[in-house]
């Protein structure tokens, strides 16, 4: 494995390529430099796969059916033009740059700790940042041929995810019948009054207990201030941590009813991300830990987080997931995004140890 300064040049030239996900040049740029020190690293140059304009890359390393894959992305949330504000620097231990924590060090990581292997897939993505729309059929089919899927996102705290709860989205829509508000407003039917009600509805079916949150969130209604508004919309963001509490969710969000009879509504929308539930982390965490005891690593505490990564596709398919194997550090989408550049080397000598292991073990 190499040492830090080589892992700290490769991390350099994929933060100096800016990778904003809305940019398909700009993410195809991307895709040349990280095959480039990808193929350096690794000896072998990857699959390009292309899919709605936007690069994905693809290694399948030595000549063994691949039992463990290594999964990343390469896009970020930052437009072209942020790293002129906030170039990339190493400072009082310190790593800087847009996308540096989410999640090109764990990319870095992910290349070197994969050099030599038989049996690795490693996957980087290009539309993670935007929900993964043309990789996620290819991230559920890697993830079925593998026995297990190692996602290189950043931790938290220095702690690996081992929940994530699922998302589901959703745009509610209200159509009633517009009037003049001064002359007759009691001839409409107002769409925001019924908006109203369907938002204090669809609050009211979160559940603290259960971690379960339904935010209502943009919403938009009226063309102007003297028309009864005839339509409204509202989008709603949930965020569930098991498959049963997305499916009542959803059941609910299907079953809305107008409190005024004359409005129609409708509901768009649905599961975008099942959830990773502990069941799919505990026997990797188990693993790893103990993997660390033995080398005298450091042990990595375990975190459930409300945001989604495409561990979930893999651990939605049956598949075995650890996430959270990347950068220690914090700031992500942030301006104060960092990497604590001490964590970088042992992170990425357990991360081998672990992928080591499976390769062995499955």
């Amino acid at each position: 494995m190499a040492d830090l300064r080589d892992m700290l040049a490769d991390a350099r030239a994929l933060i100096e390529c800016e990778s904003p996900s809305s940019d398909l040049a700009a993410v195809g740029r991307s895709a040349d430099v990280v095959a480039e020190v990808g193929a350096g690293i690794l000896g072998a140059a990857p699959e390009r796969i292309v899919i709605d304009g936007r690069t994905h890359l693809r290694w399948r390393l030595g000549e063994s059916e691949p039992r463990v894959l290594l999964l990343g992305h390469h896009d970020t949330v930052w437009p072209i033009g942020t790293l002129a504000g906030r170039p990339f620097a190493v400072e009082s231990g310190i790593l800087r740059g847009p996308g540096c924590f989410d999640m090109k060090i764990g990319l870095v990581m992910a290349l070197h700790a994969a050099a030599g292997l038989d049996g690795v897939t490693l996957l980087v993505t290009g539309d993670e940042e935007i929900g993964s729309p043309s990789s996620r059929a290819l991230i559920e089919e890697e993830a079925k041929a593998a026995a297990a899927a190692l996602v290189l996102e950043a931790s938290v705290d220095g702690h690996v995810k081992c929940e994530r709860k699922g998302v589901s989205l959703y745009e509610v829509r209200v159509a009633g019948r517009a009037a003049h508000a001064g002359l007759e407003p009691e001839r409409g039917v107002n769409a925001t009054v019924e908006l109203a009600h369907q938002v204090l509805a669809v609050s009211a079916l979160a559940d603290p207990a259960t971690g379960t949150t339904v935010t209502p969130t943009v919403a938009r209604s009226g063309v102007t201030t003297n028309t009864v508004p005839a339509e409204s919309t509202f989008a709603v963001d949930v965020r569930a941590g098991s498959v049963t509490e997305q499916e009542r969710v959803d059941r609910a969000m299907r079953s809305l009813w107008t409190v005024d009879p004359r409005a129609r509504i409708e509901t768009a929308g649905g599961v975008n991300r099942p959830p990773l539930e502990a069941s799919a982390s505990d026997g990797l965490y188990a693993t790893l830990c103990r993997i660390a005891v033995a080398r005298g690593l450091p042990v990595p505490g375990r975190a459930a987080v409300g945001g989604a990564s495409d561990g979930n596709f893999t651990a939605g398919v049956g598949t075995p997931t650890l996430d959270g194997l990347g950068a220690v550090g914090g700031g992500a989408h942030a301006d104060d995004e960092h990497v604590v550049i001490g964590e970088i080397t042992p992170r990425t000598a357990l991360l081998r140890a672990l992928v080591e292991h499976l390769l062995v073990s499955q």
